[in-house]
């Protein structure tokens, strides 16, 4: 099937970068702090994108949009050869082939270039014209996949064993024929196909209002300094401040922000919302969430129990909010305190000093992967710091035939080298998918990209726990861990529980207003935190800046499902006797080489796990029950 407009999320891509010797990158790490300024140009070259490993110039890329415009002409001649035999077949999937590895660089081209800067509107319209041109593919290209399956799925099958050169394509045409009840004759994949744009269009609107048009207010804290409240000093603020008022104060500013537009950001989102049900509704799926579902062939159980099995399992959430309450001193214990450290550390984690710690703590997973790693590390690939214009969060996107691409907004906290380590994951996921896999298959899914992420995060913190035998240190870290369980467990199913519900109004024919979402998601809040959280009427209006529920919905379950694997890996390759370390590292690395050959579950199970299963997913309950239980008792042995 033609490949769809590929999204900055996590591709797979070759690392194509310069090595360092070990000592030479570990020099680096004495070197360099956070520049003061936000002014793109003034930030030096080694914390900034370097294109030219994409296109030497927009010369260049015009001449691939020409190219591929002719390949698009190719295709097209194609339809109704398919029936002639393994060698159409053969050509067709080939050609597809060549359009696609020249969609990720057209696309990225424009696309990171405008995520670094989204107020050069020179760059938003040549990123437009990719989106047309690959729109007017995936219309052109609609014949395809209904006249592959008008073929009697027992002869393809004889083909595909007859002809090796179509082994690399096996998985998705036999996929293909798993898929065949909800893909429409070539007229209506035609229809939809046409429909895509507008389906992009609130996507797109979301971009413009929460990046190049927003404007974050600046307050004045206790001290007397003034603080412009972008995302990324928001989260330094809410971590290192210790005025609980200043802390409500910025917390109501920055939100606030997004308040002022809540009717403008509804809208948006209601019609995405449509959007997927119009979608699911076309292809014949009875809800929205059954519909992202179906590629990688996961059961709807697996969302539902996730929910169910969480909503079920806040006690230890609300038990940790209370612990903070309680140690913090406070009378009230509100959202807005819980990235504040429970105990002063004058620890920083300083850019280079973090690539040094990430570096070493993925030793276990041998040398072969820290000396690929060390390229991407060292290689342009890596945006570090905020600028003016640039997209807020970080994410890890791969450009086939050049390599992964990495966003940040460092600001030297050890949440940021936590992230650090995160987007990392992604990034070797990517260089070891694609060295082994070919382009029709390297493509990994969301589903199991995030195992590899939160992994690299367990590996960080276990090698921090290591250096530091300084009790308020440890208490630290031990708080960092349960509050990743929250961030990337709890918080994600609330997530997900959100977008479900939300579906679920549009799927009834029901209303999606501001006052309906914000009571939606305050009422949520409310469900997880029960009476351990003072939640603030401004926290109604969260959703409008979560990116993801506006450019891929139905992805954040997939943080929660893949911490629960990754925490199931990494017992697996840490504990036990060599022997079994190394046969479960050996698994894991074969997940990651596996790319997107096999259904994302298969691909779990052959490594270990089995989502699936309720305990899978209440394991990560009793996990945080636990570490509170240490962190209580730590707690106690620290003078105060």
């Amino acid at each position: 099937m033609p490949r769809r407009t590929p999204l900055l999320r996590t591709l797979c891509a070759t690392a194509a970068v310069l090595a360092l010797s070990a000592a030479a990158f570990q020099s680096l790490a004495a070197e360099g702090d956070k520049p003061a300024t936000r002014v793109r140009s003034e930030i030096p070259a080694e914390y900034r994108w370097d294109f030219s490993a994409i296109y030497a110039n927009w010369a260049a890329w015009d001449a691939d949009m020409q190219r591929m415009e002719a390949l698009m002409a190719d295709f097209g001649k194609l339809q109704g050869s398919l029936k002639k035999g393994p060698a159409a077949l053969l050509k067709a999937y080939q050609t597809m082939d060549e359009i696609g590895k020249l969609q990720t660089k057209l696309y990225a081209y424009p696309q990171l270039q405008k995520d670094a800067d989204g107020r050069d509107q020179e760059v938003a319209g040549r990123f437009q014209r990719a989106l047309a041109v690959f729109a007017r593919f995936e219309a052109a290209a609609a014949w395809f996949q209904p006249e592959l399956l008008t073929l009697p799925e027992a002869k393809v099958k004889g083909w595909l064993a007859a002809t090796p050169a179509l082994k690399p394509y096996a998985f998705g045409i036999t996929d293909s024929f798993r898929k065949q009840a909800h893909v429409l004759d070539a007229k209506g994949e035609q229809l939809l196909s046409l429909a895509g744009p507008v389906g992009r269009a609130s996507m797109n609107a979301y971009d413009e209002l929460s990046t190049s048009d927003i404007k974050f207010p600046t307050i004045t804290t206790s001290d007397g300094q003034s603080v412009l409240l972008s995302p990324g000093n928001y989260q330094g603020l809410l971590a290192k401040n210790p005025n609980q008022a200043d802390r409500a104060k910025a917390a109501a500013a920055h939100v606030g922000t997004y308040g002022a537009q809540a009717n403008t950001y509804a809208a948006i989102y209601a019609g995405i919302l449509q959007r997927d049900w119009f979608n699911a509704q076309a292809r014949k799926f009875p809800t929205t969430l059954d519909a992202a579902l179906s590629d990688n062939n996961v059961p709807r159980s697996v969302v539902e129990t996730l929910v169910a099995t969480t909503r079920a399992g806040t006690a230890p959430l609300q038990r940790y909010a209370k612990l903070r309450k309680q140690l913090m001193g406070l009378s009230d214990y509100h959202l807005y305190d819980s990235s504040r450290p429970l105990f002063a550390s004058n620890e920083s984690y300083p850019y280079k000093k973090a690539l040094g710690l990430v570096l070493e703590s993925v030793a276990p997973l041998g040398e072969d992967y820290v000396q690929r790693y060390r390229k991407f590390m060292t290689g342009g690939r890596i945006d570090v710091y905020e600028n003016e214009g640039k997209r807020s969060g970080a994410y890890s996107a791969g450009v086939y035939g050049v390599g992964p691409f990495q966003l940040l907004n460092y600001n030297d906290t050890m949440d940021a080298a936590f992230v650090l380590a995160h987007e990392g994951g992604h990034a070797m996921h990517t260089v070891l998918a694609y060295e082994t896999q070919p382009y029709s298959t390297a493509e990994y899914t969301i589903f199991v990209a995030e195992v590899a992420s939160t992994t690299n995060e367990r590996f960080l913190l276990e090698t921090l726990l290591k250096k530091t035998t300084d009790p308020k240190e440890r208490f630290l870290l031990l708080q960092h861990a349960v509050d990743s369980i929250i961030g990337t467990f709890y918080t994600q199913v609330l997530f997900a529980d959100f977008e479900l519900q939300a579906h679920q109004l549009v799927e009834k024919g029901e209303p999606v207003t501001t006052e309906v979402l914000n009571k939606l998601y305050a009422g949520l809040l409310k469900t997880y935190y029960g009476d351990a959280v003072t939640v603030d009427d401004f926290y109604q209006w969260t959703w409008a800046r979560i990116p993801h529920f506006f450019h891929s919905p139905y992805y954040v379950y997939q943080y929660a499902t893949c911490f629960a694997s990754s925490a199931q890996l990494f017992k697996g390759m840490t504990t036990g006797s060599e022997e079994s370390k190394k046969a479960a590292t050996a698994r894991y690395l074969a997940m990651l080489k596996a790319g997107g050959s096999d259904h994302p579950m298969a691909e779990l199970k052959q490594a270990g796990v089995d989502l699936t299963q309720r305990a899978t997913v209440q394991a990560v309950v009793d996990q945080l029950d636990a570490l509170v239980s240490q962190m209580e008792v730590e707690a106690a042995k620290i003078p105060r």
